[in-house]
């Protein structure tokens, strides 16, 4: 046993550092697939985001350009309405 043990002192030395790297050190393997994913879903919010505040920048460079635009939002949106008028709200 004991030349088997010096005969592979190096595998079980290189084998037991791998295990206790991919097992109990704190960045295994499975902590960093968790960062990762996570880094993965991070990056996909922030793209989701830029691409919606890109798209209400449109609509409001639309909204604030032309009054009668802004009109209808306050109108569609808000339900406002004028003095006169009356608001009929249909529910689909």
């Amino acid at each position: 046993m004991k030349q088997l043990w010096i005969k592979y002192r190096y595998w079980v030395i290189a084998t037991f550092i791998i295990v206790w790297m991919m097992i109990f050190d704190s960045n295994n393997i499975v902590d960093l697939i968790k960062i990762r994913s996570s880094i993965n879903e991070l990056e996909d919010k922030k793209e989701f985001y830029s691409n919606e505040i890109d798209t209400l920048r449109k609509e409001e460079k639309a909204l604030f350009s032309n009054i009668k635009n802004l009109e209808k939002f306050a109108r569609e949106k808000y339900l406002m309405k004028k003095d006169n008028e009356d608001i009929f709200v249909i529910i689909e």
